[in-house]
């Protein structure tokens, strides 16, 4: 789960009073295309984070890739104060960590990883087959972000049956089906497979929620009685806001989406490349360690020498950015 934009932008996101997530809204955040350096051939869509909606409770990355057939080969790189949540949709990945972790995961499978204070790790898939799924970021808490790192993965997910649809909770709580992957706010991922027809999905009303697309044709589904996406939308993250306490959906065909949740997230939180910190001083710390190869960020069994170099530091301070509501 990486980032490798070669000129990475920083996402400062100030505290969220609370109360001021907003209620119930629709609004598309349009995906833009974002090419993976030192990666040949692959490009992500990224819908989070955005300038004017930073974070979904604490969903605060959020990338779509593929299908393509080009290798991904992502070599050791550090994250800190986050956790990173791997769903391919087709191909596998070998994840490879400096907790001494060496998995493949797979179509199904879900590989969750809890930075914590830091850790490095690799992903490569170079047998040639499709590739796609979706890659995400959630924001840890102050109390436990400086935790030592951690990696789970769950072969065998819950699922919550409907009238017309099948959704697979990778993290978090839908109705009565809850995920046993391990994190540190109230959060929710599912992966909802739609079959023609009605499907009223039950939600929690603190939190704020959002729908992307995974497969289908956009055009074949309404959510709350509204197309997905307008008339000539470019594709993108739905954000439904708080206050929800179902959400009608109404496919054609057969579709695919990612329904993300959580509450709102209320602390301070500042992104720049792979790092998840809290002030200017903690990125220019973790870079700085990072390039050093300190202990912090440990060994990647495998590779050797090799890793991701850190890009360069914009020459300005990094300053917080207002969240919109």
């Amino acid at each position: 789960m990486s980032d490798l934009d070669t000129r990475p932008t920083e996402h400062a996101v100030p505290a969220e009073p609370m109360g001021a997530a907003g209620g119930p809204r629709r609004e598309l955040l349009t995906a833009r295309k974002v090419p993976l350096g030192g990666v040949r051939g692959t490009e992500v869509e990224r819908t989070l984070p955005q300038r004017d909606v930073p974070t979904v409770g604490a969903w605060c990355f959020v990338d779509r890739y593929g299908p393509s057939t080009a290798p991904m080969r992502v070599l050791p790189h550090p994250h800190t104060g986050l956790q990173t949540v791997t769903w391919p949709l087709s191909g596998p990945i070998r994840h490879r960590d400096s907790t001494g972790s060496d998995v493949v995961v797979r179509p199904g499978e879900l590989d969750l990883m809890t930075a914590g204070h830091g850790v490095s790790h690799s992903e490569i898939a170079d047998d040639g087959a499709e590739l796609s799924g979706v890659q995400l970021w959630i924001a840890l808490p102050d109390e436990v972000r400086h935790q030592a790192p951690r990696f789970e993965q769950h072969r065998r997910l819950p699922v919550l049956e409907g009238p017309s649809s099948a959704s697979t909770v990778m993290v978090g709580r839908l109705g009565d089906a809850e995920s046993p992957a391990l994190v540190h706010t109230r959060a929710l991922a599912a992966d909802v497979a739609l079959r023609p027809g009605t499907t009223e999905l039950p939600l929690d009303p603190r939190d704020e929620h959002a729908l992307l697309l995974l497969t289908g044709d956009p055009s074949d589904l309404d959510v709350d009685g509204a197309p997905l996406l307008p008339d000539g939308a470019r594709p993108g993250l739905l954000h439904l806001g708080t206050g929800r306490t179902e959400l009608a959906l109404e496919a054609r065909g057969d579709l695919r989406v990612l329904l993300l949740g959580g509450e709102p997230f209320r602390e301070d939180l500042l992104m720049w490349w792979n790092l998840v910190a809290r002030t200017h001083e903690e990125v220019v710390a973790a870079r700085e360690e990072w390039e050093e190869r300190s202990a912090r960020f440990g060994v990647v069994a495998g590779h050797g020498d090799a890793r991701i170099p850190a890009p360069p530091l914009p020459g300005v301070r990094l300053v917080p950015r207002r969240r919109r509501d």
